[in-house]
């Protein structure tokens, strides 16, 4: 597992070992103490997957604690712009913004930790999975509007072209 940092503290792109042959390809995803290795030191608890239509967006989203989630989102089919958003009032990069795309042909996952605010815009159709350090509380759930200048966000969306 090779780990890429981002512009946001505690956020990280990890890039899978991949081993391929003519049959296709086998790698790990959660391996506990690999992940333990590179700072992720909790266990995952709920794994989800949604399947969209190109140019869907689907907005920003935390839970606010005691049921705050971690993510490590992953592209099965498909591209997508997947960006976080710092919403910790102490944390030296609040406020800030990070986009990346993630593929089923690039294989990046992106780690994002509790305290920050989750969105995606799909660029093809996809099959999106993100496993969940804590349960869905929808009680605790918040969301920020995904267009917010405050939050600069550059949607790789083409000209005229609206979300989804």
């Amino acid at each position: 597992m090779k780990v890429i940092d981002t512009p946001l503290n505690g956020c990280i792109l990890i890039e899978p070992d991949v081993y391929g042959d003519e049959r296709g390809f086998f790698k790990e995803i959660i391996h506990p103490q690999k992940m333990d290795a590179i700072g992720i030191r909790h266990q995952f608890v709920q794994i989800n997957q949604s399947r969209s239509q190109q140019w869907t967006l689907r907005g920003f989203h935390f839970q606010k604690a005691p049921y705050a989630q971690s993510k490590l989102v992953r592209c099965l089919r498909g591209s997508i712009y997947d960006v976080a958003v710092d919403i910790r009032p102490n944390s030296p990069t609040f406020g800030q913004s990070y986009g990346v795309e993630l593929s089923d042909e690039n294989h990046l996952m992106f780690y994002i930790p509790e305290g920050f605010a989750h969105a995606l815009l799909t660029l093809t159709e996809v099959d999106v999975e993100y496993a969940c350090g804590d349960m869905y509380a929808p009680d605790f759930e918040d969301s920020i509007i995904w267009n917010d200048p405050a939050l600069g966000v550059d949607w790789p969306l083409p000209d005229g072209k609206a979300p989804i």
